[in-house]
């Protein structure tokens, strides 16, 4: 009994119904990143599933927690398909720092063993909705408390030291909000990468704008990051200047070359962005897209889109399941031709694979390219 690929996707757009949510396992409300979430531990893989907003109330899928086997059991219209389990508060989590800083408030596990923090947790486009980003809640988790406007250097590297001593995660995500800097947040996570591998041995994906200048690629390369991501969330100017105008400034032939450049510091794969399908652009935008990406070595890590509460975009409708299963289809053998899939990352969002299919999708052809190997092999 395991999740098909159809169902995972499914599941990733529309969500989970799940009443006592909170009470179980790691979530995240609010913030960045794959925000409004619970962390499932499914047969198949690891995934970040939405469960806290108000759109799972029409998912198709339900769970329920058998307290006495811990187990989580995951309903498609009344039928059992999964037996899940949930990724359990880390150690760290319960340590502060000397200041009395709980580290929780400085980085939080993402899926099973990823650690993951927001170095700077305000953003210069965030509080005008003229140039903000209509999907994004950055600041909401610094509002109700849930974090620190800005993690130092010092506090970052004693908490991913802690983290990797006491509950073995395996990579660190820095994504940052954009200050007024032109730079656009390199500076500061150059500065947070360093202190980190000072101190412990842990692979880096930082995630920032397109900076001014290509050599900020150099800077981070040195400072420690092993991987980048760029994240253009759509791929049209006229959905980015309907859904994130002052993001929209940065133009896409900016994104490109950075890219291109990126690749040539980090290698092929290495460098990344997000695409959130489900904002407006259509599903042969996005492929177009992607494929360009995939050529010039950059993955294209296509996400649906989910509505977080407190955002403009909190009512908006999910991705269509279909479209998303088409796109994923598509572009998972390419990244397998292309040599760029998850696996083969030194870290980052594809790395983990949580918030998104597509990582099944290019496994599947991975091994159905091994089968035809062995195949001729016993010919």
């Amino acid at each position: 009994m395991a999740l098909n690929r159809k169902q995972l996707t499914e599941i990733q757009a529309e969500g989970i119904r799940w009443v006592e949510a909170e009470k179980t396992g790691v979530s995240r409300i609010g913030g960045a990143g794959p925000t409004d979430h619970k962390a499932i531990n499914f047969s198949s893989q690891t995934s970040m599933i939405p469960v806290y907003n108000e759109q799972v109330n029409k998912s198709r899928y339900r769970a329920e927690h058998n307290q006495q086997t811990n187990q989580v059991l995951i309903f498609e219209n009344e039928k059992l398909i999964d037996k899940a389990s949930l990724t359990d508060k880390p150690k760290f989590y319960d340590l502060k720092t000397q200041d009395g800083i709980p580290y929780w408030k400085i980085a939080t596990l993402h899926s099973k063993d990823v650690l993951a923090t927001t170095v700077l947790q305000t953003c210069i486009r965030y509080r005008n909705r003229a140039t903000s980003c209509q999907f994004c809640a950055i600041e909401e988790s610094l509002k109700n408390n849930r974090t620190i406007a800005h993690k130092t250097p010092a506090q970052l590297a004693e908490v991913a030291k802690a983290a990797v001593e006491l509950d073995g995660v395996s990579q660190l995500i820095m994504t940052t909000g954009t200050p007024k800097t032109l730079d656009r947040g390199a500076a500061v996570l150059a500065e947070s990468a360093s202190a980190v591998k000072n101190a412990v041995d842990l692979p880096i994906q930082a995630q920032c704008e397109p900076p001014n200048e290509d050599v900020w690629f150099e800077k981070l390369k040195d400072a420690g990051v092993d991987a980048l991501g760029m994240h253009m969330e759509a791929v049209t100017d006229r959905v980015r200047k309907k859904i994130m105008p002052g993001k929209a400034t940065v133009s896409l032939a900016r994104y490109m070359s950075a890219y291109e450049y990126a690749v040539k510091v980090f290698g092929p794969g290495n460098v990344s962005t997000y695409i959130l399908a489900g904002l407006g652009d259509s599903e042969k935008e996005i492929v177009h897209m992607s494929k360009k990406l995939i050529d010039i070595g950059v993955y294209p890590f296509v996400v649906p889109f989910v509505p977080v509460q407190g955002t403009p975009m909190e009512n908006h409708t999910v991705a269509d399941p279909a479209m998303l299963q088409r796109i994923f289809s598509e572009l998972g053998p390419l990244l397998v031709k292309r040599g760029i899939q998850s696996g083969s990352l030194k870290a980052g969002c594809a790395k983990c694979g949580a918030c998104s299919p597509l990582k099944s999708f290019e496994r599947v052809e991975q091994n159905t390219a091994e089968v035809k190997i062995a195949e001729v092999k016993s010919a």
